[in-house]
């Protein structure tokens, strides 16, 4: 993992930053209070650089749906943590051997209109009530992957390529989309950009999922800003918390990237629906409310069909290509 010296240096410079912030700002005794901010952050920085779902899939519900942390600051500190863990996972990505850097050139593009998104969800889309914040969040990951693995649709692009401008209009609405998700969860605009490359670009799953990645270290770095310098909306406790998680994140993001060009992409699929299905359950049976399950069947039904259809579709655009190129061939 630390072949790069690219890499290596960028990890010896943050621990050491790590170091000089921790013990200006934070203190042993708070870390010993909050280990389990560090704990949490072993499995999700992981799932950060394993999957097309940021840290922030695991310590958004963990911390608001589990621990009855605020919505607000379990945003912030997804967002938080992952400017860390997933900057330190795109880094590895980037600078892989096997990596073409102008693979990652649309970035330069869907970053910016994604951060538009981004911004107009932090000012207009706060309001909503919190269990349908939940609720959106766990049947949209939940329903996502279950469908996409389901599916015999497996893509076959190892890059972007936009044909047309209903390709570049489908670019632009889905990273708008996905920004105003990142606003509310801290994450969240990875997993719908997935989505659209896979399926209506048909890319192949490992390189959606890093340019995914990438996407949402991005969004990060520009939530936590955002938050910190022109909302100044942080708090001291919560720079704490993410300095508790810093090393974690640092060190299990790009190890997530690096188990993830190892292992076969239904490994990281299994992993994912156990984690989500277990998550909307405990959503529900947790202080159970008509409320609640009302909107998790609903979010689950609507966004589940959306996913299976659209997958079936590109499912069978697959093979009646494949049938017409092997036609070609005999």
């Amino acid at each position: 993992m630390f072949k790069s010296k690219i890499f290596t240096g960028w990890y010896i410079t943050a621990l050491s930053i790590w170091v000089v912030l921790f013990s200006v700002f934070n203190n042993i005794p708070f870390f010993l209070a909050h280990w389990y901010y560090a704990a949490m952050m072993v499995g999700g920085a992981f799932v950060a650089g394993f999957t097309p779902e940021g840290g922030g899939a695991v310590a958004f519900p963990v911390l608001n749906v589990f621990l009855h942390v605020d919505r607000v600051l379990a945003r912030d500190f997804s967002m938080m943590i992952q400017s860390v863990g997933m900057t330190s996972a795109s880094i590895f990505i980037l600078t892989h051997k096997e990596t073409i850097p102008k693979d990652y050139k649309p970035l330069l593009v869907f970053v910016p209109v994604c951060a538009v998104g981004t911004l107009l969800g932090f000012l207009f889309l706060q309001r909503i009530p919190v269990y349908i914040i939940q609720a959106m969040f766990l049947s949209l990951s939940a329903t996502f992957v279950i469908a996409y693995y389901f599916s015999d649709h497996r893509g076959i692009e190892t890059i972007v390529k936009v044909k047309s401008k209903l390709d570049s209009f489908y670019l632009g609405l889905i990273l708008i989309i996905g920004g105003m998700i990142s606003s509310l969860f801290g994450t969240g605009g990875d997993v719908v950009l997935y989505l659209l490359l896979v399926t209506h670009f048909n890319m192949v799953a490992k390189k959606a999922c890093r340019i995914s990645i990438l996407l949402q270290a991005a969004i990060s770095i520009f939530g936590y800003c955002y938050r910190a310098f022109y909302d100044h909306g942080l708090t001291n406790y919560q720079i704490k918390t993410w300095l508790c998680a810093f090393p974690v994140v640092l060190f299990m993001a790009p190890f997530g990237a690096y188990v993830l060009a190892k292992l076969h992409v239904n490994w990281m699929l299994k992993a994912i629906i156990v984690l989500n299905i277990f998550q909307l359950m405990y959503f529900n049976i947790k202080e159970p409310s008509s409320a609640k399950v009302i909107a998790s069947l609903l979010f689950t039904s609507i966004l589940g069909a959306i996913f299976y259809f659209l997958l079936k579709h590109m499912s069978r655009k697959n093979k009646a290509l494949r049938l017409s190129t092997a036609e070609g061939v005999s």
